[in-house]
């Protein structure tokens, strides 16, 4: 199968809607300019497309000095198991070896944690490290 990838593309809204929703991500589904206002705001993307269709993408935010966040990434059911979400992963920690804090937040499932160690990540209590978070559903 022939996966393209582009870095920083500019996304269709309705490309956007289409794999959110096949992710189940709601929240985001939910508030297209807000999604919209976040890709145009992220400080890179990749984007994975099959022939036209964007099946795949990661969103990275931060000050490419010091930190990056890797906000999103997902990639479509039907093309899961390919190898994109590692390509795009290890892309982006290729592009971002300079940076001394890679940080992301996922589901805490076996399948989820597998895909990131085998990918070369670490769960923040191997650093004898602690994450915190605060979620403000109603924003």
């Amino acid at each position: 199968m022939n996966i393209k990838y582009v870095e920083n593309g500019v996304y269709e809204i309705k490309d956007l809607l289409t794999l959110y929703k096949n992710a189940g991500w709601i929240a985001y589904t939910n508030e297209p300019e807000k999604l919209a206002k976040a890709y145009r705001n992220s400080l890179f993307n990749i984007g994975a497309f099959h022939e036209e269709t964007l099946i795949g993408l990661i969103r990275v935010i931060g000050d490419d000095a010091s930190i990056i966040y890797v906000q999103d990434i997902l990639v479509n059911d039907d093309y899961q198991g390919l190898g994109i979400g590692s390509h795009l992963l290890k892309s982006v920690l290729k592009r971002y070896s300079h940076i001394r804090q890679i940080v992301l937040v996922t589901d805490d499932t076996v399948k989820t944690k597998s895909f990131y160690e085998k990918n070369g990540m670490s769960s923040v209590d191997k650093f004898d490290g602690v994450a915190f978070a605060k979620y403000n559903f109603d924003a």
